[in-house]
């Protein structure tokens, strides 16, 4: 077998230590190792397997990575509120914010009571891929290496993150990826589809074609020719580590007489193999000296698919974590949202052998002013101005700012002793060139 197809422990001592805590800490154990764990009093968890929740870690962790170490920068928000003179000699109130990008973390975070938020910089992570595109594709990216894919397919809008971020990531790895791509080509690109222009290979798909995405995928994946692999294939296969071997012999045999791989990724990486990146960053932000494991955290990130908000509260549970994950839904109601939420578990414990039942592991909220998605409301280009000019953090419309207005709102309503709000930033940046194209009045 190659060195570079064999997956390797990240942190292995890590991963004993919180797995090991979070035994400590639960209530009881039957005989049959079925565990029943509360946790807030805002959800029940049901699990029932043999494996203790060492092995499960392990199961879910023990692979190789896209990036090298899952470290992120955290900032510090101080949130400040303003009297302000109205029209009519009403009063009014302007918030204001600034920012500490070397806040003093661990044991100090239970130190401060006045009205901030901590926001886990993954807009830094890479200049091109949003964080949480290069947080689904952590795990994503080794496991089409490791079982010899060549060619990738996947489809989004014409300004898709997502896309890009395949693109991007597969061409630093010498992969070639096809992107579907909704719509007509701009006169003009910029963004997120110039981007996928240089670094990728775009088709641009009529709407009513693009509508049926997964007949377009694999209809585009068999016209590159060569086998055609799904991620659910991938991710089964190597969940099993003590057959991965003979795995890795019979595709590498299957495929011996054809020149291409190609594997289909779904449309924003909504699969269970994104979760596992999410984990990793879950499980380095709990280390004691960064969020710790103990105090109570009410995390809030945007939601465009949900996986990422569902793979921070599965990481949250898994390690036993008082973490409340609260989501803030842009593209779909909450009953879409649980159903995604119930479908990501439902595949992450099949892949995973895994017998497991969760309900209610994030908190799905609506958007301070909800509107059809995609869309900009006048005066939230002024706010991202504002919130770049005090702190240096862009935050864009569509997703980021969606977050920053809910954790501002909570630091606000923060209590001495209660929980601290933490802002997950998955970037986006790219994304204020194609509304400055689309909304020119705004700018």
């Amino acid at each position: 077998m190659k060195e570079d197809m064999r997956c390797c422990v990240s942190h292995p001592e890590a991963i004993s230590k919180v797995a090991k805590f979070w035994l400590s800490n639960l209530n009881s154990f039957h005989n049959s190792l079925s565990i029943n764990l509360k946790v807030n009093a805002g959800f029940q968890v049901i699990c029932s397997s043999n494996l203790s929740s060492e092995e499960i870690m392990l199961k879910i962790l023990n692979r190789r990575w896209t990036l090298m170490n899952p470290d992120t920068k955290i900032h510090q928000i101080k949130v400040s509120s303003l009297q302000t003179q109205q029209n009519f000699g009403s009063l009014g109130k302007k918030i204001t914010y600034s920012n500490n990008p070397h806040p003093s973390l661990g044991e100090n975070i239970r130190k401060w009571h006045e009205s901030s938020f901590y926001i886990v910089r993954d807009d830094l992570l890479h200049p091109l891929v949003n964080g949480n595109k290069a947080r689904k594709l952590d795990a994503l990216i080794p496991l089409v290496e490791d079982h010899l894919g060549t060619d990738v397919v996947t489809c989004g809008g014409c300004q898709s993150a997502h896309a890009a971020a395949v693109a991007v990531s597969c061409a630093e790895r010498g992969l070639k990826a096809h992107l579907l791509l909704r719509g007509e080509q701009p006169q003009i690109l910029t963004g997120y589809n110039l981007i996928s222009m240089l670094y990728g290979n775009v088709t641009y798909v009529p709407r009513s074609i693009y509508a049926n995405r997964e007949e377009l995928l694999s209809s585009h994946a068999n016209s590159i020719g060569g086998s055609v692999v799904s991620l659910d294939h991938l991710l089964k296969a190597s969940s099993n580590h003590n057959s991965m071997k003979s795995k890795f012999i019979d595709i590498e045999k299957e495929w011996s007489s054809n020149s291409k791989k190609t594997i289909i990724i779904n449309e924003g990486a909504g699969d269970a193999i994104a979760l596992p990146g999410l984990i990793r960053l879950v499980q380095y932000l709990s280390q004691d000296h960064i969020l710790g494991k103990d105090q109570a955290l009410k995390i809030i990130v945007d939601a465009g698919t949900g996986t990422t908000a569902v793979g921070l509260g599965i990481g949250a549970l898994c390690l036993g974590l008082p973490w409340e994950v609260t989501a803030v839904m842009l593209a779909d109601t909450i009953e879409g949202y649980k159903k995604k939420e119930q479908s990501l578990i439902s595949e992450l414990c099949r892949c995973f052998d895994l017998p497991m039942m969760h309900t209610g592991i994030v908190n799905w909220v609506e958007r301070q002013h909800p509107r059809k998605f995609g869309n900009v409301l006048k005066g939230e280009i002024e706010a991202c101005q504002q919130i770049a000019q005090e702190t240096g953090v862009l935050v864009d419309p569509i997703y980021t700012l969606a977050g920053w207005e809910l954790a501002s709102q909570l630091s606000q309503q923060e209590r001495k002793g209660g929980a601290k709000v933490v802002m997950l930033h998955t970037g986006g940046t790219l994304g204020m060139f194609g509304l400055a194209q689309r909304y020119k009045s705004y700018f």
